[in-house]
């Protein structure tokens, strides 16, 4: 019976040794790979974050010029609006000076050259009054 049980393989030293050697083997390879890993990572970490800047510099370049076109653009449209916005306000100016007129209705100017017109015939008036009662008086 001793003779069977040298035969199992649970018993042969060399076995056990191979088993246990091989163990070893698959850890230190497990632990290689994980620090092969770990390095890979960090460079590749790395790497994503230089592609990441380079895209950002293209695309901000790119924003950029698109931003500076729609600037453009609307001061354009804003020029335009403004010199449309400007002729609309003279043409109804003109249109409502135009029916002002003939309804008889004169200008502003107009009628401050009348006021100034009347206070200089005011003063005259009372000039020639008070020259005429000086006149009685002698």
């Amino acid at each position: 019976m001793s003779e069977e049980n040298d035969k199992k393989p649970e018993n042969d030293p060399q076995l056990a040794a191979k088993i246990k050697d091989s163990a070893r083997q698959i850890w230190l390879a497990g632990l290689g790979a994980y620090t092969k890993a770990e390095e890979d990572t960090g460079r590749f970490f790395d790497r994503l974050v230089q592609e990441g800047e380079q895209l950002e510099n293209k695309t901000r370049g790119v924003v950029e010029k698109q931003i500076k076109s729609v600037e453009d653009r609307v001061g354009d449209v804003k020029d335009r609006a403004t010199g449309t916005w400007d002729k609309l306000e003279n043409m109804f100016d003109e249109r409502v000076s135009g029916a002002l007129r003939r309804l008889g209705i004169h200008r502003r100017e107009e009628i401050e050259a009348l006021e100034r017109r009347i206070e200089i015939l005011e003063s005259e008036l009372n000039r020639r009054r008070s020259l005429e009662g000086s006149d009685e008086e002698e």
